[in-house]
C-alpha cells in the first residue's frame, strides 16, 4: 500500500480544518455506503437520467428509488430538472465523482471484475 505524502512546501492545515474535512469525507462515505445509492451514482456518472431510466437500468423499485434519490439530493450529490412530468437527475458533486473513480478502478474495471473480495471468499 502506498504511503501518503504531503506537499512539504505547504504547511499542514490547522487541526480544526482537518477535522472539518474529515467530517465532510465521512458524510460522503456514509452516503456512498448504501449499495442502491452507489449504483444510482454510478449510473448518473454516465450522464443525466430520468427516474424511469434509473428504474429500468438498475431494477430498483419505485419506493426505494425515490427514497434513495431524496437522500442524494439532500446531501447535495445530485441535482434535478423537470421536463414535463419527468424528473431528470444529474451528478453534481466533484468529490463524489473523484471517490467513485477510485472505486471503479478498484472494483469495477475489467481487470478487477474477476477478483473476489476477501470478505466474500469461502473459508
Amino acid at each position: 500500500m502506498p504511503v501518503l505524502t504531503f506537499d512539504p512546501v505547504h504547511a499542514a492545515p490547522p487541526l480544526e480544518a482537518l477535522r472539518d474535512a474529515a467530517e465532510q469525507a465521512c458524510a460522503l462515505m456514509k452516503v456512498l455506503g448504501n449499495p442502491d445509492r452507489l449504483m444510482l451514482l454510478c449510473e448518473l456518472a454516465q450522464g443525466e437520467r430520468s427516474v424511469t431510466q434509473l428504474q429500468d437500468a438498475l431494477g430498483i423499485v419505485q419506493p426505494t428509488l425515490s427514497q434513495q434519490l431524496a437522500v442524494l439530493r439532500e446531501e447535495g450529490l445530485v441535482d434535478t430538472r423537470r421536463e414535463g412530468k419527468s424528473i431528470h437527475y444529474r451528478l453534481v458533486s466533484p468529490q463524489a465523482v473523484a471517490v467513485m473513480e477510485v472505486l471503479y478502478q478498484q472494483y469495477c474495471a475489467p481487470a478487477k471484475r474477476s477478483r473476489t473480495p476477501k470478505s466474500r471468499r469461502p473459508a
